[in-house]
């Protein structure tokens, strides 16, 4: 009787209602909610005419689960994930992340469904569900457990599951990662279409720079030279260039022309090794003459600490360390330098943060009327000023109504109207 139930559903049915047909066909079961999926419509009339449409739009959602039961290949997500990894050619720290993202997340959701099932519904669902909790969870009240086995939770410090949606950009990732990956399976011609081009995935939200103010500026500024001399002129480079925390770090003194006063910013230091920019562009940055004085007591500072190691002073040096390289042959560990920074502004009860500086020497020059492409260049933002553009919308808008009535108070007066 089952069996007959199940193939009934296969085939699918019509039925009256009211002034209408519905169609229904069972196209079987979602992988990320587990709930039953059927393909329906509705064809208004009950007459002959309605009939032939209503078989016919019943006839197509057969064939379209004929076609997914009958496609080419029948490997899960979790193969093509791993081909699609092997073959492509990524940094190794895009390939770390996107490891991390593929382990925790997409291949415990939807490793082993065939990809000749996936549906832009089905990928929708998965980013819906990590926008609610990133753990997937069902909704019910459950304890995180710290130790496995028995165990007295309170001195383990189990607590309750609390959903915490995953991040906009983190979901959009991920969908680029499953979009990739079914890139490949198409051209691979395990599947006819690529379902993730048509899925809809979380807007990208709006930019919300939020720089320092100039007098919280100074203070930071203050406290990082009273620190050491060698911190406040990191944090200084980071307020006059708007570098990226990886160029800073990955700052050679080859990299620092003096006599010209300009900083070539050519590599990026990530997850321990040397890489290119992230616009995969050299670019050359003007200094003001103080940033070059502190710079070239920088060197000089440099240069006797290194030399009272015993080693040799190069230009191949690094222009910032840590503690424990202090000869200047390893950069400043980026993570060292986010956290010494976050310590440094709540001690001065600042909630701000490293890459908050980034943003105070671009609305800075944005306030004083620099141009736009200026700017971008400054910055290293791809899209001739667009980025730019987009991330502070508020400043160039600020800037521009700036430029207005500096124009309007050049004009001669009109007639009439007193001088």
């Amino acid at each position: 009787m089952s069996a007959a139930r199940d193939q009934n559903r296969k085939r699918g049915n019509i039925e009256e209602r009211g002034g209408a047909l519905r169609v229904r066909l069972y196209a079987g079961t979602d992988p990320v909610t587990g709930k039953q999926v059927y393909y329906r419509d509705t064809i208004q009339g009950t007459n002959k005419a309605a009939w032939k449409k209503a078989e016919n739009k019943l006839a197509e959602f057969q064939a379209k689960v004929a076609k997914q039961r009958s496609a080419q290949s029948s490997v899960n997500l979790a193969y093509a994930l791993s081909e699609w990894m092997r073959t492509n050619e990524l940094a190794n720290s895009t390939r770390k992340t996107y490891e991390g993202y593929i382990d925790r997340t997409i291949v415990p959701a939807l490793g082993e469904t065939p990809v000749n099932k996936l549906s832009a519904r089905i990928l929708e669902g998965l980013y819906t569900e990590l926008r609610r909790c990133r753990n997937r969870c069902n909704g019910k009240p459950f304890v995180v457990h710290k130790r496995s086995g028995e165990h007295d939770c309170e001195a383990a410090g189990c607590k309750p599951h609390e959903c915490k949606p995953m991040e906009t950009s983190t979901v959009r990732q991920i969908h680029a990662i499953i979009s990739g990956t079914l890139d490949a399976a198409e051209r691979w011609e395990w599947i006819d279409t690529n379902p993730a081009r048509v899925a809809r995935k979380p807007k990208q939200k709006r930019p919300e720079p939020d720089p320092p103010s100039p007098a919280e500026a100074a203070r930071l500024s203050e406290e990082a030279f009273r620190m050491d001399d060698d911190w406040g002129t990191l944090v200084w480079l980071a307020m006059t260039t708007g570098a990226r925390r990886g160029e800073l770090v990955g700052l050679r003194f080859s990299h620092v022309d003096l006599e010209q006063e300009v900083i070539a910013l050519r590599r990026n230091w990530v997850l321990g090794e040397e890489k290119d920019t992230k616009a995969h562009q050299i670019r050359r940055i003007a200094v003001d003459s103080e940033t070059v004085t502190l710079l070239r007591e920088h060197r000089e500072r440099v240069r006797l600490r290194v030399e009272s190691l015993g080693r040799k002073f190069t230009a191949d040096l690094f222009v910032f360390t840590g503690t424990k390289t202090p000869d200047h042959v390893q950069p400043y560990p980026p993570n060292a330098v986010t956290q010494r920074y976050k310590d440094m502004a709540d001690r001065l009860n600042l909630d701000t943060n490293l890459h908050a500086l980034r943003h105070y020497s671009a609305t800075e020059l944005l306030t004083a009327g620099v141009d736009l492409p200026t700017v971008s260049g400054r910055l290293g933002h791809g899209g001739g000023g667009a980025t730019t553009l987009r991330v502070y919308a508020a400043w160039v808008a600020a800037s521009d109504r700036k430029a207005a009535e500096i124009l309007g108070s050049r004009l001669p007066k009109r007639h009439g109207e007193p001088s």
